[in-house]
């Protein structure tokens, strides 16, 4: 549910809207009884550790490792060649 106050009950009353934003509402604020922004609750970021991550973005990745992955390349491609 979105709940409208003014600038003067932001400024007052900010510690009662922090504390209504981490339950979850959300509010328009108006100047002079016009809208002019919208406070709303930031969606939580889940910290994952890097095995996590990496875990969940290896299904996007073709090969297990860089060598398997260059192992590919070379089979597909040939081996790189330096032209002196």
């Amino acid at each position: 549910m979105t709940r409208t106050i003014s600038q003067a009950e932001l400024r007052n009353g900010s510690a009662g809207v922090m504390d209504a934003l981490e339950a979850g509402e959300d509010f328009v604020i108006t100047r002079n009884g016009r809208p002019v922004g919208e406070l709303r609750p930031i969606t939580p970021r889940h910290d994952l550790t890097t095995t996590e991550l990496k875990k969940r973005l290896s299904r996007f990745a073709g090969t297990s490792s860089a060598a398997d992955e260059r192992a590919e390349i070379e089979a597909s491609f040939g081996a790189d060649r330096l032209d002196d």
